[in-house]
Protein backbone atom coordinates (compact mmCIF):
# COMPACT_ATOMS: atom_id res chain seq x y z
CA UNK A 1 0.00 0.00 0.00
CA UNK A 2 1.73 3.48 -0.72
CA UNK A 3 1.58 6.50 1.21
CA UNK A 4 -0.74 9.17 0.44
CA UNK A 5 0.82 12.36 -0.37
CA UNK A 6 -1.64 15.33 -1.09
CA UNK A 7 -1.16 16.66 -4.42
CA UNK A 8 -1.50 20.13 -5.02
CA UNK A 9 -4.92 19.76 -7.38
CA UNK A 10 -6.44 18.75 -4.43
CA UNK A 11 -5.81 21.32 -1.76
CA UNK A 12 -8.38 23.74 -0.86
CA UNK A 13 -7.76 28.04 -0.60
CA UNK A 14 -8.02 27.46 3.55
CA UNK A 15 -5.28 28.10 6.21
CA UNK A 16 -4.72 25.39 8.79
CA UNK A 17 -3.64 27.81 12.22
CA UNK A 18 -1.30 24.78 14.66
CA UNK A 19 -2.24 25.69 18.31
CA UNK A 20 -1.60 24.06 21.74
CA UNK A 21 0.01 26.22 24.61
CA UNK A 22 -1.32 29.40 26.00
CA UNK A 23 1.44 31.61 24.32
CA UNK A 24 0.49 30.00 21.40
CA UNK A 25 -3.15 31.02 21.29
CA UNK A 26 -1.85 34.51 23.14
CA UNK A 27 0.41 34.61 19.70
CA UNK A 28 -2.05 34.12 17.39
CA UNK A 29 -4.97 36.27 18.76
CA UNK A 30 -3.75 38.84 16.20
CA UNK A 31 -3.41 36.97 13.50
CA UNK A 32 -6.80 34.74 14.02
CA UNK A 33 -8.24 38.66 14.11
CA UNK A 34 -7.20 39.76 10.93
CA UNK A 35 -8.01 36.56 8.98
CA UNK A 36 -11.43 37.05 10.31
CA UNK A 37 -10.95 40.62 9.18
CA UNK A 38 -9.56 39.64 5.82
CA UNK A 39 -12.13 37.27 5.34
CA UNK A 40 -9.48 35.14 4.74
CA UNK A 41 -10.67 31.20 4.89
CA UNK A 42 -9.21 29.17 7.70
CA UNK A 43 -9.44 26.97 10.80
CA UNK A 44 -8.27 26.21 13.81
CA UNK A 45 -7.09 22.65 14.77
CA UNK A 46 -6.03 22.73 19.12
CA UNK A 47 -3.35 19.99 19.49
CA UNK A 48 -4.37 19.71 23.11
CA UNK A 49 -1.03 20.14 24.88
CA UNK A 50 -2.69 22.66 27.43
CA UNK A 51 -5.89 21.86 27.95
CA UNK A 52 -7.94 23.01 30.71
CA UNK A 53 -10.28 25.98 32.13
CA UNK A 54 -7.66 28.36 32.70
CA UNK A 55 -4.71 27.50 30.65
CA UNK A 56 -6.59 27.46 27.84
CA UNK A 57 -10.48 27.89 26.89
CA UNK A 58 -10.38 30.94 29.03
CA UNK A 59 -8.26 32.67 26.99
CA UNK A 60 -10.32 31.79 23.78
CA UNK A 61 -13.03 33.39 25.67
CA UNK A 62 -10.98 36.55 26.73
CA UNK A 63 -9.71 37.01 23.77
CA UNK A 64 -12.90 36.89 21.74
CA UNK A 65 -11.06 34.39 19.53
CA UNK A 66 -13.00 31.38 17.94
CA UNK A 67 -13.35 27.98 18.84
CA UNK A 68 -10.75 25.44 17.57
CA UNK A 69 -12.80 23.20 14.73
CA UNK A 70 -10.58 20.44 15.68
CA UNK A 71 -9.08 19.56 19.32
CA UNK A 72 -7.61 16.44 20.68
CA UNK A 73 -7.86 16.54 24.43
CA UNK A 74 -5.79 13.77 25.98
CA UNK A 75 -2.54 14.48 24.81
CA UNK A 76 -1.60 16.23 27.95
CA UNK A 77 -1.60 12.56 29.37
CA UNK A 78 1.58 11.36 28.36
CA UNK A 79 4.56 12.13 30.60
CA UNK A 80 7.18 11.55 27.57
CA UNK A 81 8.20 13.76 24.63
CA UNK A 82 8.03 11.55 22.10
CA UNK A 83 4.90 10.03 22.85
CA UNK A 84 2.93 13.35 23.15
CA UNK A 85 4.56 14.52 19.90
CA UNK A 86 3.52 11.09 18.20
CA UNK A 87 -0.29 11.10 19.44
CA UNK A 88 -0.33 15.20 18.24
CA UNK A 89 1.13 14.25 14.82
CA UNK A 90 -1.52 11.55 14.46
CA UNK A 91 -4.50 13.55 15.50
CA UNK A 92 -3.06 16.80 13.32
CA UNK A 93 -2.35 14.56 10.11
CA UNK A 94 -6.21 13.06 10.21
CA UNK A 95 -7.74 16.26 10.23
CA UNK A 96 -5.22 17.99 7.59
CA UNK A 97 -6.03 14.99 5.24
CA UNK A 98 -9.68 15.38 5.55
CA UNK A 99 -9.73 19.66 5.33
CA UNK A 100 -6.53 19.53 3.05
CA UNK A 101 -6.01 23.19 3.48
CA UNK A 102 -3.36 25.27 0.97
CA UNK A 103 -1.34 26.61 4.19
CA UNK A 104 -0.36 25.14 7.68
CA UNK A 105 0.99 27.93 10.30
CA UNK A 106 2.39 26.71 13.32
CA UNK A 107 3.88 29.38 15.94
CA UNK A 108 6.56 28.68 18.62
CA UNK A 109 8.71 25.93 20.11
CA UNK A 110 6.56 23.66 22.12
CA UNK A 111 5.47 19.91 21.14
CA UNK A 112 2.54 20.79 19.65
CA UNK A 113 4.09 22.85 16.48
CA UNK A 114 6.88 19.85 15.80
CA UNK A 115 3.56 17.42 15.55
CA UNK A 116 2.31 19.94 13.35
CA UNK A 117 4.86 20.91 11.24
CA UNK A 118 5.69 17.24 10.58
CA UNK A 119 2.38 16.54 9.66
CA UNK A 120 1.94 18.85 7.34
CA UNK A 121 5.64 17.93 5.90
CA UNK A 122 4.26 14.54 5.25
CA UNK A 123 1.43 15.42 3.81
CA UNK A 124 2.78 17.93 1.33
CA UNK A 125 1.70 20.83 2.68
CA UNK A 126 3.46 24.02 2.63
CA UNK A 127 4.76 24.47 5.80
CA UNK A 128 5.24 28.41 7.30
CA UNK A 129 6.70 29.22 10.77
CA UNK A 130 5.88 32.12 12.68
CA UNK A 131 8.60 32.69 15.33
CA UNK A 132 11.36 30.98 13.42
CA UNK A 133 15.01 31.05 14.36
CA UNK A 134 15.03 31.61 18.17
CA UNK A 135 17.75 29.85 19.59
CA UNK A 136 19.29 29.42 22.98
CA UNK A 137 21.83 27.35 21.72
CA UNK A 138 21.32 25.10 24.67
CA UNK A 139 20.70 21.37 23.57
CA UNK A 140 19.46 20.22 26.83
CA UNK A 141 16.45 22.18 26.11
CA UNK A 142 13.31 20.27 24.91
CA UNK A 143 12.47 23.69 22.73
CA UNK A 144 15.72 23.96 21.16
CA UNK A 145 15.45 20.65 19.41
CA UNK A 146 11.83 21.32 18.43
CA UNK A 147 12.31 25.05 16.93
CA UNK A 148 15.67 23.91 14.57
CA UNK A 149 13.51 21.24 13.45
CA UNK A 150 10.62 23.05 12.63
CA UNK A 151 12.99 25.14 10.95
CA UNK A 152 14.81 23.04 8.35
CA UNK A 153 11.56 21.72 7.32
CA UNK A 154 9.66 25.02 6.85
CA UNK A 155 9.15 26.78 3.64
CA UNK A 156 8.54 30.07 5.13
CA UNK A 157 10.41 30.97 7.54
CA UNK A 158 8.70 34.57 9.94
CA UNK A 159 11.66 35.56 11.84
CA UNK A 160 10.95 38.20 14.49
CA UNK A 161 14.13 39.88 14.51
CA UNK A 162 17.15 40.62 12.66
CA UNK A 163 18.91 38.20 14.71
CA UNK A 164 16.64 35.82 14.25
CA UNK A 165 17.40 36.10 10.79
CA UNK A 166 20.87 35.30 11.25
CA UNK A 167 20.48 32.33 13.24
CA UNK A 168 18.38 31.11 10.41
CA UNK A 169 21.18 31.82 7.87
CA UNK A 170 23.71 30.26 10.29
CA UNK A 171 22.04 27.04 9.88
CA UNK A 172 21.20 27.26 6.45
CA UNK A 173 17.97 26.54 6.36
CA UNK A 174 16.51 25.55 2.93
CA UNK A 175 13.20 27.59 3.11
CA UNK A 176 12.80 31.46 2.40
CA UNK A 177 13.42 34.01 5.60
CA UNK A 178 10.67 37.02 6.20
CA UNK A 179 11.44 39.42 8.91
CA UNK A 180 8.25 40.46 10.13
CA UNK A 181 8.51 40.97 14.39
CA UNK A 182 6.54 38.86 16.62
CA UNK A 183 2.63 39.51 16.81
CA UNK A 184 3.23 39.51 20.62
CA UNK A 185 3.53 43.32 20.20
CA UNK A 186 0.14 43.21 18.91
CA UNK A 187 -1.15 40.83 21.43
CA UNK A 188 0.32 42.62 24.70
CA UNK A 189 -0.93 46.60 23.16
CA UNK A 190 -4.49 44.77 21.89
CA UNK A 191 -5.09 44.55 25.44
CA UNK A 192 -2.82 45.79 28.23
CA UNK A 193 -5.94 48.44 28.25
CA UNK A 194 -8.87 45.71 28.21
CA UNK A 195 -7.20 44.32 31.02
CA UNK A 196 -6.70 47.45 32.77
CA UNK A 197 -10.77 47.84 32.37
CA UNK A 198 -11.57 44.57 33.25
CA UNK A 199 -9.26 42.89 35.43
CA UNK A 200 -9.94 43.01 39.11
CA UNK A 201 -6.63 41.30 40.28
CA UNK A 202 -4.96 43.99 42.07
CA UNK A 203 -7.86 44.87 44.32
CA UNK A 204 -8.42 41.13 45.17
CA UNK A 205 -4.52 40.75 46.11
CA UNK A 206 -4.75 44.16 48.15
CA UNK A 207 -1.54 44.93 45.75
CA UNK A 208 -0.81 48.68 44.88
CA UNK A 209 0.64 49.25 41.33
CA UNK A 210 4.59 48.91 41.15
CA UNK A 211 4.80 48.01 44.89
CA UNK A 212 5.26 44.19 44.15
CA UNK A 213 7.23 41.55 42.36
CA UNK A 214 6.07 38.84 40.01
CA UNK A 215 7.25 35.93 39.66
CA UNK A 216 6.74 32.80 36.79
CA UNK A 217 8.41 29.58 36.39
CA UNK A 218 7.51 26.29 34.13
CA UNK A 219 9.76 25.25 32.61
CA UNK A 220 11.43 21.12 32.26
CA UNK A 221 14.58 22.42 33.39
CA UNK A 222 13.18 23.95 36.79
CA UNK A 223 10.54 21.88 37.91
CA UNK A 224 12.03 19.04 36.86
CA UNK A 225 15.10 19.82 38.98
CA UNK A 226 14.27 19.28 42.67
CA UNK A 227 18.04 20.83 43.56
CA UNK A 228 16.46 24.10 41.03
CA UNK A 229 13.65 24.04 42.50
CA UNK A 230 14.87 24.02 45.67
CA UNK A 231 17.27 26.87 44.68
CA UNK A 232 14.46 29.05 43.51
CA UNK A 233 12.58 28.99 46.99
CA UNK A 234 15.86 30.08 48.11
CA UNK A 235 15.77 33.06 45.45
CA UNK A 236 12.51 33.92 46.44
CA UNK A 237 13.73 34.26 50.11
CA UNK A 238 16.50 36.10 49.42
CA UNK A 239 14.16 38.40 46.85
CA UNK A 240 11.95 39.20 49.80
CA UNK A 241 14.53 39.34 52.69
CA UNK A 242 16.68 42.04 50.89
CA UNK A 243 13.87 44.25 49.11
CA UNK A 244 10.53 45.61 50.72
CA UNK A 245 8.17 44.18 48.06
CA UNK A 246 6.00 41.09 47.97
CA UNK A 247 6.39 38.39 45.63
CA UNK A 248 2.96 37.48 43.97
CA UNK A 249 3.52 33.84 42.34
CA UNK A 250 0.69 32.60 40.36
CA UNK A 251 1.61 28.72 39.99
CA UNK A 252 1.42 26.84 36.63
CA UNK A 253 -0.07 23.42 36.88
CA UNK A 254 2.33 21.25 36.43
CA UNK A 255 4.70 23.72 38.74
CA UNK A 256 2.20 23.31 41.74
CA UNK A 257 2.56 19.38 40.90
CA UNK A 258 6.08 19.62 41.06
CA UNK A 259 6.43 21.46 44.02
CA UNK A 260 4.00 19.10 45.58
CA UNK A 261 6.21 16.00 44.62
CA UNK A 262 9.42 17.53 45.73
CA UNK A 263 7.56 18.19 49.13
CA UNK A 264 8.14 21.84 49.02
CA UNK A 265 4.72 23.14 49.51
CA UNK A 266 4.68 23.55 52.91
CA UNK A 267 7.95 25.69 52.88
CA UNK A 268 6.41 28.03 49.83
CA UNK A 269 3.72 28.54 51.72
CA UNK A 270 5.20 29.50 54.84
CA UNK A 271 7.54 32.34 53.18
CA UNK A 272 6.49 35.46 54.57
CA UNK A 273 6.46 38.20 51.83
CA UNK A 274 5.25 35.61 49.26
CA UNK A 275 1.53 35.42 47.23
CA UNK A 276 0.76 32.14 46.16
CA UNK A 277 -1.65 31.99 43.75
CA UNK A 278 -3.69 29.45 41.23
CA UNK A 279 -3.14 30.41 38.02
CA UNK A 280 -4.93 33.26 35.84
CA UNK A 281 -6.63 34.17 33.01
CA UNK A 282 -4.82 36.30 30.47
CA UNK A 283 -6.00 39.78 31.23
CA UNK A 284 -5.32 39.24 35.16
CA UNK A 285 -2.03 37.92 34.14
CA UNK A 286 -1.35 40.74 31.71
CA UNK A 287 -2.49 43.38 34.93
CA UNK A 288 -0.19 41.63 37.32
CA UNK A 289 2.71 41.90 34.64
CA UNK A 290 2.29 45.16 33.68
CA UNK A 291 1.93 46.78 37.32
CA UNK A 292 4.78 45.03 38.55
CA UNK A 293 8.47 46.76 40.16
CA UNK A 294 10.25 43.23 38.43
CA UNK A 295 9.61 40.44 37.05
CA UNK A 296 11.25 37.10 37.91
CA UNK A 297 10.66 34.36 35.31
CA UNK A 298 11.94 31.49 33.28
CA UNK A 299 9.20 32.29 30.28
CA UNK A 300 10.37 33.13 27.07
CA UNK A 301 7.08 34.98 25.83
CA UNK A 302 7.13 36.70 29.64
CA UNK A 303 10.54 37.94 28.86
CA UNK A 304 9.14 39.37 25.68
CA UNK A 305 5.91 41.05 27.49
CA UNK A 306 7.82 42.93 29.69
CA UNK A 307 10.10 44.20 27.48
CA UNK A 308 7.42 45.49 25.18
CA UNK A 309 5.55 47.06 28.53
CA UNK A 310 9.07 48.46 30.17
CA UNK A 311 8.97 46.36 32.89
CA UNK A 312 12.19 44.75 34.12
CA UNK A 313 12.84 41.22 33.49
CA UNK A 314 15.17 39.02 35.69
CA UNK A 315 15.36 35.70 33.79
CA UNK A 316 15.70 32.37 36.26
CA UNK A 317 18.47 29.84 33.30
CA UNK A 318 21.47 30.12 31.89
CA UNK A 319 20.47 31.30 28.79
CA UNK A 320 17.70 33.00 26.87
CA UNK A 321 16.30 32.52 23.21
CA UNK A 322 15.64 36.27 23.28
CA UNK A 323 18.96 38.44 23.28
CA UNK A 324 17.24 41.09 21.81
CA UNK A 325 15.75 41.89 25.46
CA UNK A 326 18.99 41.30 27.00
CA UNK A 327 20.07 44.10 24.36
CA UNK A 328 17.78 46.77 24.72
CA UNK A 329 18.65 46.43 29.02
CA UNK A 330 15.32 45.34 29.38
CA UNK A 331 16.22 42.17 30.67
CA UNK A 332 19.16 40.45 33.20
CA UNK A 333 20.00 36.71 32.58
CA UNK A 334 20.50 35.29 36.46
CA UNK A 335 20.39 32.14 36.44
CA UNK A 336 18.97 30.24 39.62
CA UNK A 337 21.37 31.67 41.99
CA UNK A 338 20.00 33.33 44.50
CA UNK A 339 22.67 36.11 44.84
CA UNK A 340 22.86 36.81 41.11
CA UNK A 341 18.86 37.09 41.16
CA UNK A 342 18.88 39.91 44.27
CA UNK A 343 21.83 41.74 42.26
CA UNK A 344 19.77 41.66 39.03
CA UNK A 345 17.19 43.15 41.10
CA UNK A 346 19.50 45.94 42.85
CA UNK A 347 20.25 46.78 39.08
CA UNK A 348 16.85 47.52 38.23
CA UNK A 349 15.89 49.43 41.09
CA UNK A 350 18.93 51.60 40.75
CA UNK A 351 17.99 55.20 39.32
CA UNK A 352 20.97 54.80 37.07
CA UNK A 353 19.18 51.88 35.51
CA UNK A 354 17.69 53.09 32.00
CA UNK A 355 14.33 51.88 31.94
CA UNK A 356 12.78 53.32 28.66
CA UNK A 357 14.16 51.02 26.18
CA UNK A 358 13.26 50.27 22.78
CA UNK A 359 10.67 47.58 21.54
CA UNK A 360 12.66 45.24 19.48
CA UNK A 361 9.95 43.09 18.48
CA UNK A 362 8.57 45.64 15.71
CA UNK A 363 4.76 46.51 15.23
CA UNK A 364 2.07 45.65 13.21
CA UNK A 365 3.26 42.30 12.73
CA UNK A 366 0.24 40.46 12.29
CA UNK A 367 -0.74 42.50 9.09
CA UNK A 368 2.92 41.57 7.96
CA UNK A 369 1.73 37.86 8.10
CA UNK A 370 -1.39 37.58 6.58
CA UNK A 371 -0.13 39.52 3.78
CA UNK A 372 1.89 35.95 3.24
CA UNK A 373 -0.02 33.83 4.35
CA UNK A 374 -2.50 35.14 1.84
CA UNK A 375 -0.18 34.80 -1.08
CA UNK A 376 1.30 31.47 -0.14
CA UNK A 377 -2.63 30.38 -0.59
CA UNK A 378 -2.67 32.09 -4.20
CA UNK A 379 0.58 30.67 -5.22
Amino acid sequence: MSIKILKKEELTKNVAVIIGTRPGIVKFAPVVKELKKRKVDFFIIHAGQHYSYNMDRQFFEQLNLPRPKHVNTHVRNYKLHGEQTAEMIKGIERVLFKEKPSVVIVGGDANTNLAGALAARKLGIKLVHMEAGLRSNDWSMPEEHNRVMIDHISEILLAPTKIARENLKKDNVKGKIVVVGNPIVDAVNDHVKIAKKSSQILGKLRLEPKKFFLLTFHREENVDSKKKVKAIIKVIKEVVKTFPYPIVFPVHPRTMRRIKFFGYMDEIKNIRGLKVIKAVGYFDFLQLLSNSKVVLTDSGGVQEECCILKVPCVTLRENTERPETVAVGANIIASTDHKKVAGAVKQFLSKNKKKNWKNPFGRNCAKKIVDILGSEIED
